[in-house]
């Protein structure tokens, strides 16, 4: 499957964002699907993942209840959206995709097969 990120911005404090990974080559129902992040000088993190058709979904502490996953199956497509945007939230957004990572591996980027480019998030303070 080949993914393709996109959707990021300039946003201020407080505002929101949806970013979009669309997939080619396969269904992302095969897929669990996730998101990861990586600020500059700082390693790749885990931000949501969403398994298989209809999840369950798996958020970051940091999250707190403002990013949403949501698998669209007619565009084969997974969304991140973002609310509440704080200026620690300034990363490089990527999508991936596992046909294989487990529930306890679900946050480990290295679990991951497939990534599409990243897109640049910056909020502004």
């Amino acid at each position: 499957v080949q993914l393709q990120a996109s959707g990021g911005g300039l946003v201020q404090a407080g505002g929101s964002l949806s970013l979009s990974c669309a997939a080619s080559g396969d269904s992302i129902r095969r897929y669990c699907m996730g998101w990861f992040r990586q600020a500059p000088g700082k390693e790749r993190e885990f931000v949501a993942a969403m398994r298989w058709s209809s999840g369950p979904s798996y958020y970051a502490d940091f999250v707190e209840g403002r990013f949403t996953i949501v698998k669209d199956h007619a565009k084969n497509t997974v969304h991140l959206q973002m609310s509440s945007l704080k200026p620690e939230d300034t990363a490089v957004y990527s999508c991936a995709g596992s046909s294989s990572v487990i529930t306890s591996e679900i946050r480990n980027p290295r679990h991951y097969t497939y990534w599409g480019q990243g897109t640049q998030v910056t909020v502004s303070s």
